[in-house]
């Protein structure tokens, strides 16, 4: 009686808010999965290259912040999505292990704002971690703590101002959590690389052996 309650109720949620693939946001039917077959058939081949910033060692991006892929993040980072994470988690987890390996002792993230994760409800950062992290093995560690007094780091921004923005925005809630560590430091879009330069100054500052980036996207400079 119960499973044939549940079963009436998750049709008439599908009826009333069908579901869509997470990346091209076509309606998928009543199924379990979220990715279309297209989109679950195609994956994005990892993205690394010259460094953008200072500090961290290594970068590397899941696909290419454009087209779907832009609008899909674009709903799981200011749409509530926050959902998406469980699909992104493979894909990141799959970057990481093909270019940067699995030498880290520390899996931590870019935090946002205390003001904007209440804003928001959640830390997409943190979200993307914990999905990739269960993947790679790691549980993730919250070390980092941002300023309410920065501005978002608009694309409208030139590199300079990005810096400016950025200096000082972070500090960490507990070096001895991070001393002797090699860092696996996970954001979600890399651009200029003035948000994890700075993240990865005072990571390193705390006594971080060394720190490396995986975001999900990163844009074409």
């Amino acid at each position: 009686m119960q499973d044939a309650a549940l079963k009436i109720g998750n049709a008439l949620k599908d009826l009333i808010w069908p579901r869509r693939c997470v990346i091209c946001h076509k309606l998928v039917g009543p199924s379990a999965d979220r990715l279309c077959p297209a989109c679950a058939a195609a994956v994005p081949e990892p993205i690394s290259g010259a460094r953008r910033g200072a500090h961290y060692r290594r970068w590397v991006s899941a696909f290419w912040y454009e087209d779907k892929f832009r609008a899909s993040m674009l709903r799981f980072k200011f749409g509530g999505c926050r959902f998406y994470a469980q699909y992104y988690g493979p894909w990141l987890a799959r970057a990481v292990e093909e270019r940067l390996g699995s030498d880290f002792d520390l899996l931590t993230f870019v935090a946002v704002s205390p003001l904007r994760r209440r804003r928001r409800g959640y830390d997409q950062a943190e979200l993307l971690a914990k999905a990739a992290g269960t993947l790679l093995g790691m549980e993730p560690v919250s070390t980092l703590r941002k300023s309410n007094r920065t501005k978002p780091q608009s694309r409208t921004l030139s590199r300079e101002a990005r810096q400016r923005n950025i200096r000082g925005a972070f500090r960490v809630l507990c070096p001895e959590a991070v001393r002797g560590r090699r860092v696996l430091l996970i954001d979600d879009v890399l651009t200029t690389g003035a948000t994890v330069s700075e993240a990865s100054r005072v990571l390193l500052e705390a006594g971080a052996k060394s720190v490396d980036v995986a975001t999900l996207a990163a844009t074409e400079k």
